[in-house]
Protein backbone atom coordinates (compact mmCIF):
# COMPACT_ATOMS: atom_id res chain seq x y z
CA UNK A 1 0.00 0.00 0.00
CA UNK A 2 1.25 3.46 -0.92
CA UNK A 3 1.21 6.30 1.61
CA UNK A 4 1.66 10.00 0.93
CA UNK A 5 1.90 12.97 3.26
CA UNK A 6 0.97 16.53 2.37
CA UNK A 7 4.24 17.69 3.89
CA UNK A 8 5.98 16.80 0.63
CA UNK A 9 3.48 18.56 -1.58
CA UNK A 10 4.50 21.70 -3.43
CA UNK A 11 2.39 23.96 -5.60
CA UNK A 12 2.88 22.69 -9.13
CA UNK A 13 3.13 24.75 -12.28
CA UNK A 14 1.44 22.02 -14.30
CA UNK A 15 -0.95 19.28 -13.29
CA UNK A 16 -0.24 15.93 -14.90
CA UNK A 17 -2.86 13.23 -15.24
CA UNK A 18 -2.59 9.80 -13.64
CA UNK A 19 -1.58 8.51 -17.06
CA UNK A 20 1.35 10.94 -17.15
CA UNK A 21 -0.23 13.23 -19.75
CA UNK A 22 -0.13 16.99 -19.07
CA UNK A 23 -3.61 18.43 -18.70
CA UNK A 24 -2.71 21.86 -20.00
CA UNK A 25 -4.46 20.96 -23.26
CA UNK A 26 -7.73 21.26 -21.35
CA UNK A 27 -7.12 25.00 -21.14
CA UNK A 28 -8.31 25.14 -24.75
CA UNK A 29 -11.44 23.11 -24.02
CA UNK A 30 -14.56 23.80 -22.00
CA UNK A 31 -13.40 21.61 -19.11
CA UNK A 32 -16.31 20.41 -16.97
CA UNK A 33 -19.59 21.64 -18.39
CA UNK A 34 -22.98 22.07 -16.76
CA UNK A 35 -24.16 19.12 -18.87
CA UNK A 36 -21.43 16.97 -17.33
CA UNK A 37 -22.66 17.86 -13.84
CA UNK A 38 -26.28 17.38 -14.92
CA UNK A 39 -25.51 13.82 -16.06
CA UNK A 40 -24.43 13.02 -12.51
CA UNK A 41 -23.10 9.48 -12.47
CA UNK A 42 -23.21 9.17 -16.27
CA UNK A 43 -19.40 9.07 -16.41
CA UNK A 44 -18.31 6.20 -14.13
CA UNK A 45 -14.80 7.65 -13.79
CA UNK A 46 -16.06 10.99 -12.44
CA UNK A 47 -17.62 12.39 -9.26
CA UNK A 48 -18.34 16.05 -9.98
CA UNK A 49 -20.29 17.40 -7.00
CA UNK A 50 -20.66 16.94 -3.25
CA UNK A 51 -23.61 14.54 -3.63
CA UNK A 52 -22.41 12.99 -6.88
CA UNK A 53 -25.50 14.33 -8.66
CA UNK A 54 -28.17 16.97 -8.10
CA UNK A 55 -30.61 14.66 -6.28
CA UNK A 56 -28.62 14.14 -3.06
CA UNK A 57 -29.28 10.37 -3.09
CA UNK A 58 -25.60 9.38 -2.92
CA UNK A 59 -26.35 6.16 -4.81
CA UNK A 60 -23.70 5.01 -7.28
CA UNK A 61 -24.57 2.85 -10.31
CA UNK A 62 -21.21 1.01 -10.06
CA UNK A 63 -21.39 -2.75 -9.61
CA UNK A 64 -17.84 -4.15 -9.74
CA UNK A 65 -17.68 -4.43 -5.94
CA UNK A 66 -20.52 -6.66 -4.77
CA UNK A 67 -21.79 -8.32 -1.58
CA UNK A 68 -20.15 -11.51 -2.84
CA UNK A 69 -16.63 -10.11 -3.37
CA UNK A 70 -16.43 -7.15 -0.96
CA UNK A 71 -14.42 -9.32 1.45
CA UNK A 72 -11.51 -8.85 -1.00
CA UNK A 73 -11.55 -5.06 -0.60
CA UNK A 74 -8.11 -3.82 0.49
CA UNK A 75 -6.48 -0.41 0.97
CA UNK A 76 -4.26 0.57 -1.97
CA UNK A 77 -3.06 3.99 -0.82
CA UNK A 78 -3.43 6.58 1.91
CA UNK A 79 -2.96 10.31 1.92
CA UNK A 80 -2.21 12.11 5.19
CA UNK A 81 -2.49 15.84 5.69
CA UNK A 82 0.33 15.97 8.22
CA UNK A 83 -1.72 17.96 10.76
CA UNK A 84 -4.66 17.42 13.12
CA UNK A 85 -7.86 19.41 13.61
CA UNK A 86 -9.71 19.62 16.91
CA UNK A 87 -11.34 16.18 16.99
CA UNK A 88 -12.86 16.32 13.50
CA UNK A 89 -10.50 16.41 10.53
CA UNK A 90 -11.67 15.56 7.01
CA UNK A 91 -15.37 16.20 6.33
CA UNK A 92 -14.90 16.51 2.59
CA UNK A 93 -16.23 14.65 -0.42
CA UNK A 94 -13.43 14.65 -3.03
CA UNK A 95 -14.21 15.37 -6.67
CA UNK A 96 -12.88 12.89 -9.25
CA UNK A 97 -12.00 13.89 -12.83
CA UNK A 98 -9.48 12.60 -15.38
CA UNK A 99 -7.76 10.39 -12.81
CA UNK A 100 -7.28 13.29 -10.40
CA UNK A 101 -8.96 13.83 -7.02
CA UNK A 102 -9.64 17.37 -5.83
CA UNK A 103 -9.76 17.45 -2.06
CA UNK A 104 -10.37 20.15 0.55
CA UNK A 105 -9.25 19.84 4.16
CA UNK A 106 -9.32 21.62 7.47
CA UNK A 107 -8.01 25.19 7.83
CA UNK A 108 -8.64 25.77 4.11
CA UNK A 109 -5.96 23.48 2.77
CA UNK A 110 -6.67 21.84 -0.57
CA UNK A 111 -4.94 19.34 -2.84
CA UNK A 112 -4.99 17.71 -6.24
CA UNK A 113 -4.11 14.02 -5.85
CA UNK A 114 -3.25 11.22 -8.25
CA UNK A 115 -6.20 8.81 -7.98
CA UNK A 116 -3.89 5.88 -8.69
CA UNK A 117 -1.37 6.52 -5.91
CA UNK A 118 -2.60 9.38 -3.71
CA UNK A 119 0.48 11.41 -4.66
CA UNK A 120 -0.21 15.18 -4.49
CA UNK A 121 0.19 17.24 -7.64
CA UNK A 122 -0.33 20.57 -5.89
CA UNK A 123 -1.29 21.97 -2.52
CA UNK A 124 -3.17 25.17 -1.70
CA UNK A 125 -3.23 26.81 1.73
CA UNK A 126 -5.19 29.94 2.51
CA UNK A 127 -3.53 32.59 4.65
CA UNK A 128 -6.25 32.95 7.28
CA UNK A 129 -6.51 35.86 9.73
CA UNK A 130 -5.60 35.16 13.35
CA UNK A 131 -8.88 36.54 14.75
CA UNK A 132 -11.34 34.05 13.23
CA UNK A 133 -14.64 33.58 15.06
CA UNK A 134 -16.78 30.56 14.12
CA UNK A 135 -13.96 29.37 11.86
CA UNK A 136 -11.83 28.71 14.94
CA UNK A 137 -14.37 26.37 16.57
CA UNK A 138 -15.15 24.42 13.37
CA UNK A 139 -12.15 24.78 11.02
CA UNK A 140 -13.50 22.28 8.47
CA UNK A 141 -14.41 22.25 4.80
CA UNK A 142 -16.71 19.84 2.98
CA UNK A 143 -15.52 20.03 -0.60
CA UNK A 144 -15.08 21.80 -3.91
CA UNK A 145 -17.53 22.69 -6.63
CA UNK A 146 -16.29 22.60 -10.22
CA UNK A 147 -17.14 24.18 -13.60
CA UNK A 148 -14.84 24.49 -16.58
CA UNK A 149 -11.33 24.33 -15.19
CA UNK A 150 -12.30 26.23 -12.03
CA UNK A 151 -12.65 24.82 -8.54
CA UNK A 152 -14.82 26.74 -6.08
CA UNK A 153 -14.16 26.70 -2.34
CA UNK A 154 -15.63 28.50 0.66
CA UNK A 155 -13.34 29.71 3.44
CA UNK A 156 -13.29 30.10 7.21
CA UNK A 157 -13.08 33.88 6.86
CA UNK A 158 -16.34 33.81 4.85
CA UNK A 159 -14.95 34.20 1.33
CA UNK A 160 -15.62 32.30 -1.89
CA UNK A 161 -12.61 31.39 -4.05
CA UNK A 162 -12.10 30.15 -7.57
CA UNK A 163 -8.91 28.11 -8.13
CA UNK A 164 -7.35 26.89 -11.36
CA UNK A 165 -7.72 23.12 -11.07
CA UNK A 166 -4.46 22.56 -12.97
CA UNK A 167 -2.23 24.58 -10.65
CA UNK A 168 -4.20 25.53 -7.54
CA UNK A 169 -3.69 29.23 -8.30
CA UNK A 170 -6.38 31.65 -7.11
CA UNK A 171 -8.38 33.13 -10.01
CA UNK A 172 -10.72 35.28 -7.94
CA UNK A 173 -11.53 35.82 -4.27
CA UNK A 174 -14.72 37.53 -3.07
CA UNK A 175 -16.00 38.18 0.48
CA UNK A 176 -19.42 36.78 1.38
CA UNK A 177 -19.77 38.34 4.85
CA UNK A 178 -17.78 39.77 7.76
CA UNK A 179 -16.05 36.96 9.64
CA UNK A 180 -15.33 39.26 12.60
CA UNK A 181 -18.97 39.18 13.73
CA UNK A 182 -19.14 35.38 13.56
CA UNK A 183 -19.56 34.40 9.91
CA UNK A 184 -17.61 31.56 8.28
CA UNK A 185 -18.19 29.23 5.34
CA UNK A 186 -17.54 25.48 5.37
CA UNK A 187 -19.87 23.93 2.79
CA UNK A 188 -19.19 22.56 -0.69
CA UNK A 189 -20.65 24.91 -3.33
CA UNK A 190 -23.55 23.75 -5.50
CA UNK A 191 -22.69 24.60 -9.12
CA UNK A 192 -25.46 25.16 -11.68
CA UNK A 193 -25.48 26.57 -15.21
CA UNK A 194 -23.80 29.94 -14.74
CA UNK A 195 -24.20 30.03 -10.95
CA UNK A 196 -22.23 28.98 -7.89
CA UNK A 197 -24.63 28.58 -4.95
CA UNK A 198 -23.27 28.85 -1.42
CA UNK A 199 -24.49 29.24 2.15
CA UNK A 200 -22.99 30.50 5.38
CA UNK A 201 -21.95 29.12 8.78
CA UNK A 202 -21.97 30.62 12.27
CA UNK A 203 -25.31 29.65 13.80
CA UNK A 204 -24.11 30.09 17.39
CA UNK A 205 -23.48 33.78 16.72
CA UNK A 206 -25.99 36.64 16.44
CA UNK A 207 -26.11 36.61 12.63
CA UNK A 208 -28.57 36.67 9.75
CA UNK A 209 -28.33 33.66 7.46
CA UNK A 210 -28.46 33.71 3.67
CA UNK A 211 -28.07 31.73 0.45
CA UNK A 212 -26.04 33.40 -2.33
CA UNK A 213 -25.51 32.87 -6.06
CA UNK A 214 -22.25 34.00 -7.71
CA UNK A 215 -21.03 34.27 -11.29
CA UNK A 216 -18.44 31.49 -11.84
CA UNK A 217 -16.42 33.64 -14.27
CA UNK A 218 -16.11 36.84 -12.26
CA UNK A 219 -17.25 36.12 -8.71
CA UNK A 220 -19.92 38.83 -8.91
CA UNK A 221 -22.92 38.14 -6.72
CA UNK A 222 -26.10 37.44 -8.72
CA UNK A 223 -28.69 37.19 -5.94
CA UNK A 224 -29.10 36.70 -2.20
CA UNK A 225 -31.94 35.08 -0.23
CA UNK A 226 -32.02 36.09 3.43
CA UNK A 227 -33.32 33.32 5.67
CA UNK A 228 -34.48 35.91 8.24
CA UNK A 229 -36.97 38.36 6.70
CA UNK A 230 -36.56 42.09 7.03
CA UNK A 231 -39.12 44.31 8.77
CA UNK A 232 -42.46 44.13 6.95
CA UNK A 233 -41.42 41.24 4.69
CA UNK A 234 -43.36 37.96 4.61
CA UNK A 235 -42.35 35.90 7.63
CA UNK A 236 -41.44 38.91 9.78
CA UNK A 237 -44.76 38.51 11.59
CA UNK A 238 -43.31 35.36 13.21
CA UNK A 239 -40.74 37.51 15.05
CA UNK A 240 -40.92 40.39 17.50
CA UNK A 241 -41.47 43.77 15.87
CA UNK A 242 -37.84 44.70 16.41
CA UNK A 243 -35.35 45.16 13.56
CA UNK A 244 -32.49 44.39 15.95
CA UNK A 245 -33.88 40.93 16.70
CA UNK A 246 -34.32 40.21 12.98
CA UNK A 247 -30.77 41.35 12.24
CA UNK A 248 -29.33 38.59 14.41
CA UNK A 249 -32.06 35.96 14.08
CA UNK A 250 -29.78 33.10 12.91
CA UNK A 251 -30.87 30.68 10.20
CA UNK A 252 -27.45 29.84 8.76
CA UNK A 253 -27.19 27.66 5.66
CA UNK A 254 -24.03 25.62 6.03
CA UNK A 255 -24.79 22.43 4.07
CA UNK A 256 -25.03 21.86 0.33
CA UNK A 257 -28.55 21.83 -1.08
CA UNK A 258 -30.02 19.96 -4.04
CA UNK A 259 -31.49 21.02 -7.38
CA UNK A 260 -34.36 19.99 -9.68
CA UNK A 261 -33.47 21.25 -13.18
CA UNK A 262 -36.98 20.52 -14.53
CA UNK A 263 -38.66 22.68 -11.89
CA UNK A 264 -35.79 25.16 -11.73
CA UNK A 265 -35.81 24.95 -7.94
CA UNK A 266 -33.04 24.75 -5.36
CA UNK A 267 -33.81 23.00 -2.05
CA UNK A 268 -31.91 24.24 0.99
CA UNK A 269 -32.07 23.50 4.70
CA UNK A 270 -31.82 26.39 7.15
CA UNK A 271 -30.36 26.60 10.64
CA UNK A 272 -31.58 27.33 14.15
CA UNK A 273 -32.70 30.72 15.45
CA UNK A 274 -30.39 32.71 17.71
CA UNK A 275 -30.02 32.50 20.62
CA UNK A 276 -30.13 28.72 20.33
CA UNK A 277 -31.75 27.74 23.65
CA UNK A 278 -33.26 30.95 24.99
CA UNK A 279 -36.56 31.73 23.29
CA UNK A 280 -38.03 34.51 25.43
CA UNK A 281 -36.28 37.19 23.37
CA UNK A 282 -37.73 35.86 20.09
CA UNK A 283 -41.39 34.80 20.62
CA UNK A 284 -43.08 33.33 17.53
CA UNK A 285 -42.27 30.62 14.99
CA UNK A 286 -39.13 32.44 13.80
CA UNK A 287 -39.34 31.91 10.04
CA UNK A 288 -37.43 30.85 8.01
CA UNK A 289 -35.29 29.05 10.58
CA UNK A 290 -35.40 25.25 10.92
CA UNK A 291 -36.99 25.08 7.49
CA UNK A 292 -36.63 23.70 4.01
CA UNK A 293 -36.82 26.51 1.45
CA UNK A 294 -37.44 26.00 -2.26
CA UNK A 295 -35.81 28.85 -4.19
CA UNK A 296 -36.03 29.87 -7.84
CA UNK A 297 -32.57 29.02 -9.16
CA UNK A 298 -32.40 32.08 -11.45
CA UNK A 299 -33.64 34.74 -9.04
CA UNK A 300 -33.36 33.34 -5.52
CA UNK A 301 -37.05 34.08 -4.90
CA UNK A 302 -38.83 31.89 -2.36
CA UNK A 303 -41.35 29.53 -4.00
CA UNK A 304 -42.37 27.65 -0.86
CA UNK A 305 -41.13 26.69 2.57
CA UNK A 306 -41.82 24.09 5.22
CA UNK A 307 -40.80 24.66 8.84
CA UNK A 308 -39.91 21.47 10.70
CA UNK A 309 -39.41 22.85 14.22
CA UNK A 310 -41.18 26.15 14.92
CA UNK A 311 -39.56 28.25 17.67
CA UNK A 312 -36.68 25.81 18.12
CA UNK A 313 -35.14 25.74 21.63
CA UNK A 314 -32.65 22.86 21.15
CA UNK A 315 -30.38 23.83 18.22
CA UNK A 316 -32.12 21.19 16.09
CA UNK A 317 -31.40 22.96 12.83
CA UNK A 318 -32.53 21.71 9.43
CA UNK A 319 -29.19 21.73 7.61
CA UNK A 320 -29.60 18.08 6.64
CA UNK A 321 -29.57 16.96 2.99
CA UNK A 322 -32.86 17.45 1.05
CA UNK A 323 -33.10 14.30 -1.09
CA UNK A 324 -35.01 14.37 -4.41
CA UNK A 325 -36.82 11.20 -5.48
CA UNK A 326 -39.74 10.32 -7.77
CA UNK A 327 -42.03 7.85 -5.98
CA UNK A 328 -45.37 6.25 -6.66
CA UNK A 329 -47.58 7.68 -3.94
CA UNK A 330 -51.19 6.59 -3.46
CA UNK A 331 -51.42 5.31 -7.00
CA UNK A 332 -49.65 8.13 -8.86
CA UNK A 333 -46.10 9.32 -9.36
CA UNK A 334 -45.03 12.21 -7.20
CA UNK A 335 -41.93 14.36 -7.26
CA UNK A 336 -40.94 14.33 -3.59
CA UNK A 337 -38.20 15.73 -1.41
CA UNK A 338 -37.26 13.68 1.64
CA UNK A 339 -35.65 15.21 4.71
CA UNK A 340 -34.41 13.26 7.73
CA UNK A 341 -34.52 16.04 10.28
CA UNK A 342 -32.49 16.64 13.40
CA UNK A 343 -35.79 16.64 15.36
CA UNK A 344 -36.14 12.89 14.76
CA UNK A 345 -38.71 12.78 11.93
CA UNK A 346 -38.34 11.64 8.31
CA UNK A 347 -40.45 14.03 6.21
CA UNK A 348 -41.74 13.39 2.69
CA UNK A 349 -42.92 16.53 0.88
CA UNK A 350 -44.18 17.25 -2.62
CA UNK A 351 -41.22 19.16 -4.03
CA UNK A 352 -43.36 21.16 -6.47
CA UNK A 353 -45.70 22.59 -3.82
CA UNK A 354 -44.24 21.85 -0.38
CA UNK A 355 -47.28 19.77 0.60
CA UNK A 356 -46.53 17.41 3.49
CA UNK A 357 -47.22 13.83 2.42
CA UNK A 358 -45.92 11.97 5.44
CA UNK A 359 -43.73 12.39 8.52
CA UNK A 360 -42.72 9.52 10.79
CA UNK A 361 -40.26 9.32 13.71
CA UNK A 362 -37.03 7.42 13.04
CA UNK A 363 -35.47 7.69 16.52
CA UNK A 364 -36.57 6.87 20.06
CA UNK A 365 -36.94 10.54 21.01
CA UNK A 366 -39.76 11.30 23.47
CA UNK A 367 -39.94 14.99 22.42
CA UNK A 368 -42.65 14.31 19.81
CA UNK A 369 -44.03 11.15 18.20
CA UNK A 370 -46.36 12.58 15.56
CA UNK A 371 -46.93 15.57 13.31
CA UNK A 372 -50.34 17.20 13.67
CA UNK A 373 -52.80 18.08 10.89
CA UNK A 374 -51.34 21.59 10.88
CA UNK A 375 -47.89 20.19 9.99
CA UNK A 376 -46.43 21.02 13.39
CA UNK A 377 -44.83 18.52 15.79
CA UNK A 378 -47.11 17.44 18.63
CA UNK A 379 -44.71 18.00 21.53
CA UNK A 380 -45.29 15.63 24.43
CA UNK A 381 -42.05 16.18 26.33
CA UNK A 382 -40.49 19.62 26.35
CA UNK A 383 -37.76 18.25 28.60
CA UNK A 384 -39.73 18.37 31.83
CA UNK A 385 -40.70 14.70 31.41
CA UNK A 386 -37.16 13.44 31.02
CA UNK A 387 -34.27 13.96 28.66
CA UNK A 388 -34.54 14.77 24.96
CA UNK A 389 -31.99 14.44 22.12
CA UNK A 390 -28.83 16.52 22.52
CA UNK A 391 -28.06 19.58 20.35
CA UNK A 392 -26.56 17.37 17.65
CA UNK A 393 -30.03 15.87 17.24
CA UNK A 394 -31.35 12.49 16.15
CA UNK A 395 -29.35 12.81 12.92
CA UNK A 396 -27.19 15.56 11.49
CA UNK A 397 -25.46 16.91 8.39
CA UNK A 398 -23.69 13.70 7.30
CA UNK A 399 -25.16 12.33 4.06
CA UNK A 400 -27.95 9.74 3.95
CA UNK A 401 -28.59 7.58 0.88
CA UNK A 402 -31.49 6.18 -1.13
CA UNK A 403 -31.52 2.93 -3.09
CA UNK A 404 -33.97 3.31 -6.03
CA UNK A 405 -34.31 -0.47 -6.47
CA UNK A 406 -35.29 -1.12 -2.87
CA UNK A 407 -36.87 2.33 -2.51
CA UNK A 408 -35.42 2.55 0.99
CA UNK A 409 -33.89 5.50 2.79
CA UNK A 410 -30.67 4.84 4.73
CA UNK A 411 -29.33 7.08 7.48
CA UNK A 412 -27.19 7.26 10.59
CA UNK A 413 -29.23 7.83 13.75
CA UNK A 414 -28.07 9.19 17.12
CA UNK A 415 -29.85 8.14 20.32
CA UNK A 416 -28.90 10.58 23.09
CA UNK A 417 -30.16 12.03 26.38
CA UNK A 418 -29.77 15.73 27.23
CA UNK A 419 -31.20 18.38 29.52
CA UNK A 420 -31.33 22.01 28.34
CA UNK A 421 -31.03 24.95 30.73
CA UNK A 422 -31.84 28.24 28.98
CA UNK A 423 -30.14 31.48 30.06
CA UNK A 424 -30.53 34.96 28.65
CA UNK A 425 -27.29 35.81 26.80
CA UNK A 426 -25.43 39.07 26.52
CA UNK A 427 -25.00 40.00 22.86
CA UNK A 428 -21.43 40.89 21.93
CA UNK A 429 -20.46 41.03 18.26
CA UNK A 430 -18.08 38.21 17.39
CA UNK A 431 -18.95 36.10 20.46
CA UNK A 432 -21.24 33.09 20.68
CA UNK A 433 -24.72 33.63 22.09
CA UNK A 434 -26.23 30.18 22.51
CA UNK A 435 -28.38 31.23 25.44
CA UNK A 436 -27.90 28.42 27.91
CA UNK A 437 -26.11 25.23 28.80
CA UNK A 438 -26.77 21.59 27.95
CA UNK A 439 -26.16 18.58 30.21
CA UNK A 440 -25.61 15.33 28.28
CA UNK A 441 -25.79 11.89 29.85
CA UNK A 442 -22.88 10.20 28.07
CA UNK A 443 -23.78 6.77 29.46
CA UNK A 444 -27.11 6.73 27.62
CA UNK A 445 -25.83 7.55 24.14
CA UNK A 446 -25.54 5.13 21.21
CA UNK A 447 -25.94 5.13 17.46
CA UNK A 448 -27.47 3.10 14.65
CA UNK A 449 -27.50 2.64 10.91
CA UNK A 450 -31.14 2.25 9.82
CA UNK A 451 -33.01 1.38 6.64
CA UNK A 452 -36.45 3.02 6.37
CA UNK A 453 -39.41 2.70 4.03
CA UNK A 454 -40.24 6.36 3.30
CA UNK A 455 -43.87 5.56 2.41
CA UNK A 456 -44.63 4.12 5.85
CA UNK A 457 -41.70 5.05 8.10
CA UNK A 458 -41.21 1.34 8.84
CA UNK A 459 -37.68 0.37 9.87
CA UNK A 460 -36.51 -2.49 7.63
CA UNK A 461 -33.31 -3.22 9.55
CA UNK A 462 -30.87 -1.72 12.01
CA UNK A 463 -27.18 -2.08 12.81
CA UNK A 464 -26.22 -0.61 16.19
CA UNK A 465 -23.09 1.39 16.97
CA UNK A 466 -21.61 1.65 20.49
CA UNK A 467 -21.73 5.46 20.50
CA UNK A 468 -23.56 8.30 18.71
CA UNK A 469 -21.99 8.41 15.27
CA UNK A 470 -21.37 11.05 12.59
CA UNK A 471 -20.54 8.88 9.58
CA UNK A 472 -22.51 9.25 6.35
CA UNK A 473 -23.83 6.59 3.95
CA UNK A 474 -23.14 5.53 0.35
CA UNK A 475 -25.10 2.86 -1.52
CA UNK A 476 -24.30 1.20 -4.85
CA UNK A 477 -26.35 -0.58 -7.50
CA UNK A 478 -24.69 -3.89 -6.62
CA UNK A 479 -26.59 -3.97 -3.31
CA UNK A 480 -23.84 -2.62 -1.07
CA UNK A 481 -23.96 0.06 1.57
CA UNK A 482 -20.82 1.74 2.95
CA UNK A 483 -20.83 3.56 6.30
CA UNK A 484 -18.46 4.58 9.08
CA UNK A 485 -18.66 5.04 12.83
CA UNK A 486 -17.26 7.08 15.71
CA UNK A 487 -14.80 4.30 16.57
CA UNK A 488 -13.10 4.60 13.16
CA UNK A 489 -14.61 1.51 11.53
CA UNK A 490 -15.33 1.75 7.80
CA UNK A 491 -17.88 -0.95 6.96
CA UNK A 492 -19.73 -2.56 4.08
CA UNK A 493 -23.24 -3.97 4.49
CA UNK A 494 -25.76 -5.86 2.40
CA UNK A 495 -28.23 -3.05 1.77
CA UNK A 496 -31.22 -5.42 1.67
CA UNK A 497 -30.54 -7.37 4.86
CA UNK A 498 -28.24 -5.14 6.89
CA UNK A 499 -25.69 -7.93 7.22
CA UNK A 500 -22.21 -6.65 8.01
CA UNK A 501 -19.92 -8.02 5.29
CA UNK A 502 -16.57 -6.28 5.74
CA UNK A 503 -14.82 -3.66 7.85
CA UNK A 504 -11.55 -1.76 8.06
CA UNK A 505 -10.23 0.14 11.08
CA UNK A 506 -9.09 3.57 9.86
CA UNK A 507 -7.54 4.68 13.14
CA UNK A 508 -9.67 7.85 13.50
CA UNK A 509 -13.33 8.60 13.99
CA UNK A 510 -15.31 9.13 10.79
CA UNK A 511 -16.96 12.47 11.51
CA UNK A 512 -19.16 14.01 8.84
CA UNK A 513 -18.11 12.47 5.53
CA UNK A 514 -19.52 9.58 3.56
CA UNK A 515 -17.64 7.36 1.12
CA UNK A 516 -17.52 8.09 -2.61
CA UNK A 517 -16.67 5.76 -5.49
CA UNK A 518 -15.55 5.91 -9.12
CA UNK A 519 -13.83 3.79 -11.81
CA UNK A 520 -10.09 4.13 -12.32
CA UNK A 521 -8.39 2.20 -15.13
CA UNK A 522 -11.21 -0.34 -15.15
CA UNK A 523 -11.20 -0.84 -11.38
CA UNK A 524 -13.77 0.48 -8.94
CA UNK A 525 -12.16 2.54 -6.20
CA UNK A 526 -13.84 3.49 -2.93
CA UNK A 527 -12.53 6.41 -0.90
CA UNK A 528 -13.24 7.31 2.74
CA UNK A 529 -11.95 10.35 4.63
CA UNK A 530 -11.14 9.65 8.28
CA UNK A 531 -9.45 12.06 10.67
CA UNK A 532 -6.46 13.51 8.83
CA UNK A 533 -6.24 10.61 6.35
CA UNK A 534 -7.86 9.60 3.06
CA UNK A 535 -7.87 5.87 2.34
CA UNK A 536 -8.53 4.38 -1.11
CA UNK A 537 -9.71 0.78 -1.53
CA UNK A 538 -9.88 -1.64 -4.46
CA UNK A 539 -10.58 -5.34 -4.87
CA UNK A 540 -7.61 -7.63 -4.37
CA UNK A 541 -7.09 -9.82 -7.44
CA UNK A 542 -8.17 -13.40 -6.89
CA UNK A 543 -5.42 -15.95 -6.80
CA UNK A 544 -5.28 -18.16 -9.91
Amino acid sequence: MLAWCACIAKTAALLVSAAGVPLSARAQSAGVTYQDILRGFGDPSAWLSYHGDYTGRRHSPLTQITPENVRRLVPVWTFQTGFDTRGRGFETTPLALDGVLYVTGSNNYAWALDARTGRPFWQYRRDLPNDLTYGTSAPVNRGFGILGDRLFMTTLDAHLLALDRRTGDVLWDVPMADYKVGYAATMAPLVLDGEVIVGISGGEYALRGFVDAYDPETGARIWRFNTIPGPGEPGSETWPDDPGVLAHGGGTTWMTGTYDPELGLIYWGTGNPNPDYYGDSRPGDNLYTNSLVALDAETGELRWHYQFTPHDLHDWDSNQIPMLVDLEWNGRMRKVVMHANRNGFLYVLDRETGELLRAEPFSHSTWAREIGPDGRPVVVNDGSEGCVPDPWGSTNFYPPSFDPDLEWFFLTVRETCATFVPQEPDYVAGRQSTGGVVWIDQDRGWGALRALDPRTGEMKWEFRYPSPTFGGVLTTASGLLFAGDHEGNFMAFDSRTGESLWHYQTGSRIWGPAAMTYMRDGRQQVLIPSGSTLVAFELLDEEP
